[in-house]
């Protein structure tokens, strides 16, 4: 069974992208468009790995990165956030929220 990639990002582009590129790799995935749904979506569909954009509605990517850090069942996911904005700050706060990996956009 495929490892199961959550991809979080409002700008369908990006998802379809991102959904594609990991679906030929060999990869299951699922998406969520907002920081609530990503929520609701991690909590039901139990991710190997979840890509998340910095700048979403509702709750921001360091408000998902928190929650899914202190709920049991999605403690242990890595997240690798990904973002457009510039400079150390973001990568910082990421690393606080409990990201793992950061890469930023384009790329």
């Amino acid at each position: 069974m495929p490892a199961k990639i959550l991809i979080v990002d409002d700008d369908p582009d990006m998802v379809e992208l991102l959904r594609f590129a990991l679906t030929e790799a060999g990869y299951s995935t699922c998406t969520a468009a907002t920081g609530t749904e990503a929520l609701a979506v991690a909590q039901r569909a139990s991710p190997d790995l979840v890509v998340l954009d910095l700048l979403l509605p509702e709750l921001n990517g360091f408000n998902v990165c928190e929650k899914l850090r202190r709920n049991p069942a999605t403690a242990s996911v890595p997240i690798v956030m990904i973002t457009m904005l510039p400079g150390q700050f973001p990568r910082l706060v990421g690393v606080e929220a409990g990201v793992n990996a950061y890469i930023n956009k384009p790329f």
